[in-house]
């Protein structure tokens, strides 16, 4: 039982990664349009450009996702074929994992991000600050 709610945990944390990178770059066009200055909070940005790039270079190099693997490995060691168990892992798996050739995933993965990268060109995030002498860390 602990191996398939440490394995639904692990699809809602990856649901919740792609929902970061997907709907944080709508945020970011649509906070360019709404006048939102959060949008151009450079750690923000740089996080949601890293998370596009991990992706990107996984798909590359033919690397699974470690929370696929680690996901599956875990619905193993409960007895439990891959996507089969809860209702979270069943609902969450249909929302997620969908069938296409490789390349395709490379394609679609390779255009989000250059959208993304593009994002820092057309509404460029705030720059970093370094702190003043002043300021106590």
């Amino acid at each position: 039982m602990i191996y398939l709610l440490a394995a639904d945990a692990i699809l809602i944390l990856h649901v919740l990664f792609v929902a970061f990178v997907v709907i944080g770059l709508l945020l970011i066009f649509l906070g360019k349009t709404c006048g939102w200055s959060w949008v151009r909070n450079p750690w923000f940005r740089l996080v949601h450009l890293a998370a596009i790039n991990v992706v990107m270079i996984q798909s590359w190099l033919g690397v699974m996702c470690p929370l696929t693997s680690w996901e599956n490995a875990l619905r193993s060691l409960a007895g439990d074929t891959v996507y089969a168990g809860s209702f979270i892992s069943y609902s969450l798996d249909t929302l997620l994992y969908y069938r296409a050739p490789v390349w395709a995933f490379i394609v679609c993965y390779t255009t989000f991000g250059t959208i993304v990268v593009a994002s820092w060109i057309w509404i460029r995030p705030r720059p970093f600050t370094k702190p003043s002498g002043n300021d106590t860390i």
